[in-house]
């Protein structure tokens, strides 16, 4: 510090002008200010800021009580229903680390999460509770404390829990005096990711990056003040994108639904008239393709955010004709969803669909809070040109990047090499500055918006007794924008059909990540033996799919 500088001196931090960053400052507002707006719509319930607030500190209360604080996790399995909601605001209230598991995932899976992450607590619903019950078992003593979610509309199943959730929430003091965090760097989430080795690694995001994402989604995506938005995204993918909290920020009225389907979409769109929704291009396939009569009466546009894949010419034209303006983001878990969008350029609307579908497929440019998205030389950590033919990796840097890999300080280390966080996506950057991925070299496959790791499915084909090699890789699909090819050369002699792979693969892994195509004959490699999964990915087009 430079003792002459008059800024430097008796100008410190205090509580006056020094308060932690956090997406919990964004409930306390809300509930103050539009206390009678409403927060949460589903079924027959209707609830306001005010009593959202409420419930969210008798949880934080409850938790409390419970001896859970600081450091502690708590996981949740639930579907988008208002409890997975009240959770994003209620568990780090007092303290805790909010672990939302995938639905969609395996018991194996699930177990490791709960073990690796140390949830004291599982709030769970009863749809999950077959696959839980295989869970828990596997961890025996360890596991948590079990609270049922409980919800009519959820299937009939056994009571797992200890208690159920509306039990514990009368544990709780609805004035319960809550803090922001002593530091905003304290860690609010835990989600996992797939790698493309080993188990999944469990990403720690932080209060400050969730605030600013929270306020990104407003700013790129020009939110105004209470929107109705639709629950097609589901809350574990990367706590919704950040937004549960993007909607405390905006007093916006979420309408929660348990699962995708156009049948519930189109009635909700007309009957609570959404203004915006996000989702993977499945979702947007899905609603394109629905009978033209399930949007008789609908007259209003809808907004919609679209991540994965880059959306197709057809997906696009599509959805203008069925009302639905999109907007293309893209980002990982590690920078809490969206942290890059293909912000649109007035001029564009003058241009041909096929053009507006090219420019508008590329990952585009920095989220507004995001400091930098770069494409770095593999060589020399130096941004390549902006010619859209140079390859480099995406890169990331800024406030909205995770705090690291729990438990893992060397793939920490490894994704924060040189002072940026490397995705492992390839990209190239065009002459107006916007980033356009041409491959992905962690093969990771994205299946509807899902991300399937090449490698895992690898393992699980070379158990099959007549599998000599296995090489899998995305392959195009209209619904799901990629779905896992595998490719099989077989031990001679052996004989084994594509249907008994792909019903050996179902015994052990989740039903999305299971290949859907099998493919049978020598696998190329090289001479040292190595298989040249690039020949592979142009037997099955698999570069079409993000191109």
């Amino acid at each position: 510090m430079n003792p002459a500088n008059p800024y430097e001196l008796g100008l410190d931090k205090n509580p006056a002008n020094h308060v932690a960053l956090s997406p919990l400052s964004f409930l306390a507002r809300s509930a103050q200010v539009f206390p009678d707006a409403t927060a949460i719509l589903y079924g027959g319930l209707r609830q306001n800021w005010a009593q959202t607030y409420r419930r969210c500190r008798q949880l934080g209360s409850a938790l409390a009580s419970r001896g859970i604080g600081r450091g502690d996790t708590v996981a949740v399995m639930l579907p988008n229903v208002p409890a997975m909601f009240e959770a994003h605001f209620g568990v780090p209230m007092c303290g805790a680390v909010l672990n939302t598991l995938n639905t969609r995932l395996d018991a194996e899976a699930i177990a490791f999460m709960l073990d690796h992450g140390q949830a004291r607590i599982l709030l769970a619903d009863r749809e999950f509770f077959p696959v839980l019950r295989k869970a828990l078992a596997m961890l025996g003593s360890r596991r948590p404390l079990v609270v049922q979610v409980d919800d009519d509309a959820a299937p009939p199943e056994a009571p797992l829990g200890e208690l159920n959730y509306e039990q514990l929430l009368a544990e709780g003091d609805e004035h319960y005096v809550w803090q922001l965090p002593a530091d905003e760097w304290d860690a609010i989430a835990l989600n996992y990711t797939s790698g493309t080795t080993g188990n999944p690694k469990g990403v720690v995001t932080h209060h400050r990056g969730a605030y600013l994402n929270a306020a990104n989604n407003v700013i790129a995506w020009t939110l105004p003040h209470h929107p109705v938005y639709l629950w097609t995204l589901p809350m574990f993918h990367c706590n919704g994108w950040c937004f549960p909290w993007t909607m405390a920020l905006v007093a916006g009225s979420s309408v929660c639904l348990r699962r995708v389907d156009p049948a519930l979409i189109y009635p909700l769109i007309r009957e609570h008239r959404i203004s915006h929704m996000c989702g993977a291009p499945i979702v947007y396939n899905l609603l394109v393709n629905a009978p033209a009569a399930l949007r008789e009466g609908i007259s209003h546009k809808v907004a919609g955010m679209i991540a994965g894949a880059a959306p197709p010419a057809a997906v696009i034209e599509g959805c203008e004709s069925v009302g639905i303006d999109l907007t293309h983001v893209y980002g990982l878990t590690e920078v809490y969803g969206p942290a890059a969008v293909c912000a649109k350029q007035p001029q564009w609307e003058q241009l041909s669909l096929e053009e507006r579908a090219r420019l508008n497929g590329r990952q585009g440019v920095p989220y507004p809070l995001q400091e930098a998205v770069a494409v770095l030389d593999a060589s020399t950590g130096q941004p390549v040109p902006a010619d859209g033919r140079t390859i480099g990796e995406v890169c990331f840097r800024g406030n909205v990047v995770m705090k690291g890999y729990l438990k893992n300080p060397a793939a920490t280390a490894e994704a924060f090499a040189g002072g940026w966080f490397h995705t492992g996506d390839l990209a190239v950057v065009h002459p107006d500055g916007y980033v356009k991925i041409t491959d992905r070299s962690k093969d990771i496959i994205i299946s509807g918006g899902e991300n399937i790791s090449s490698i895992e499915v690898e393992d699980v084909l070379h158990r099959h007794p007549a599998v000599l090699a296995a090489a899998v890789v995305a392959q195009p699909d209209a619904k799901w924008g990629e779905v896992p090819c595998a490719f099989i050369e077989l031990k001679p002699g052996a004989q084994v059909s594509a249907d008994e792979l792909i019903a050996f693969c179902r015994g052990m892994l989740a039903h999305f990540k299971v290949p859907r195509k099998v493919v049978f004959g020598e696998v190329p490699k090289t001479s040292t033996g190595k298989i040249q999964k690039f020949v592979l990915r142009e037997r099955a087009g698999s570069r079409s799919a993000i191109d």
